[in-house]
């Protein structure tokens, strides 16, 4: 499942302008399918990520869960390789821009004062310069409240879920996360977890839950095609509930596509996902300075089909030459999840995985898909 939500996140973060914006129209059919692909059926990663990383973070239970061996864990494997892949792109943007180039395809860092700059750096109240690591901020912040999450999700189930449903949907602030759909993708993991919930039983289900699910996106992808950019607030409602919904319709499709020869191969692909989720941001930005110097505005659909397509070819080949040549150093980059036997069954016979989203578990604790 992580290979295939880190590819559709791929196509969410292709750049655009407002000449090439979809919701201009210019392209027809081919605009709806990247407002189809890029602002609907991609946009569950993010909560459905979260929930692999609450599930998998309380599998053995409330009692046995050990906060401080947890909060080292992930200053390992999630925290350092935020802080390195974040501040590099930070550095590399300061370099380039200071020697006049990156202006209008990035935030201006160089003239930037010393807050919007921590915040470029740490993601402290917006964005960080890397912007899809904007999840490990608001994971790492669900780890540091999620002993209070799991005594209030053991005890209260309902209540809690409901009031992050209505955090996550409704229209009101933020707070303290950059997306509101990771804490309650987090908090349902969690409960799954906690109340042992045979998350399995919706496997003979599979197809008609990922049927349901895909209407719902092409849907939402028509009313945001006919709407956007600027969304109604009901609109905006509409997309958070199906981005939630597709927690249960990515889990379903993963059952479907976990019976193939290839996606078994996904399942197996140690840290790559990892790789692909914190380089490929600026991949894209670098070949849409590249684009937008050699070629018409009117061929941009060339540019939005062929760049993900090109940029993982290049991050697949990039995450084997680092995992080969320098280990050590691919290691901390992917918060040591490679190298690790992905191989073992569960009783299922299907292919046990870890979660890169919340570190590396022994065999017995791995999740499957």
């Amino acid at each position: 499942m992580r290979i295939v939500l880190i590819s559709g996140i791929v196509f969410v973060h292709v750049p655009f302008d407002p000449q090439t914006s979809p919701f201009l129209g210019a392209n027809g059919f081919i605009d709806w399918v990247r407002v189809f692909l890029g602002d609907s059926l991609f946009r569950v990663g993010v909560p459905c990520l979260s929930a692999i990383s609450g599930y998998l973070m309380f599998r053995r239970g409330l009692d046995a869960f050990d906060y401080g061996k947890t909060i080292r864990s992930k200053a390992r494997t999630v925290l350092l390789p935020f802080l390195i892949w974040n501040l590099s792109f930070l550095a590399l943007v300061l370099l380039v821009q200071k020697s006049g180039i990156g202006f209008g395809y990035l935030p201006d860092a160089i003239n930037a004062d010393p807050r919007e700059l921590a915040t470029l750096a740490f993601a402290i109240d917006g964005l960080p310069i890397n912007v899809p690591l904007y999840f490990l901020r608001d994971l790492l912040l669900c780890i540091v409240l999620a002993p209070v999450l799991g005594i209030l999700i053991k005890r209260y189930p309902l209540t809690i879920l409901t009031i992050f449903f209505a955090y996550a949907v409704l229209p009101i602030p933020n707070g303290i996360f950059l997306k509101k759909s990771i804490l309650f993708g987090f908090s349902c993991g969690i409960y799954a977890s906690l109340h042992q919930v045979n998350i399995r039983a919706l496997d003979r289900h599979a197809a008609a839950i990922s049927t349901l699910f895909l209407a719902a996106a092409v849907m939402l992808a028509t009313a945001l095609y006919w709407t956007g950019p600027d969304y109604p607030v009901w609109i905006d409602m509409l997309r958070s509930l199906t981005a939630i919904c597709g927690i249960a319709g990515s889990w379903a499709i993963s059952a479907i596509l976990i019976r193939s020869r290839l996606g078994e191969r996904l399942s197996q692909s140690e840290g790559l996902s990892f790789w692909i989720f914190c380089a490929h941001y600026p991949l894209l930005i670098a070949f849409w300075m590249v684009w937008n110097r050699a070629a018409h505005p009117g061929l941009y659909p060339l540019f939005y089909f062929s760049t993900p397509v090109l940029a993982l070819l290049i991050l697949v080949a990039s995450h084997n030459a680092a995992k080969r040549l320098t280990p050590k150093l691919h290691a901390v980059l992917t918060g040591s999840r490679a190298g690790r036997s992905a191989t073992k069954r569960m009783p299922e016979n299907r292919p046990s995985q870890e979660s890169w989203a919340t570190g590396p578990y022994s065999p017995k604790e791995k999740a499957t898909r």
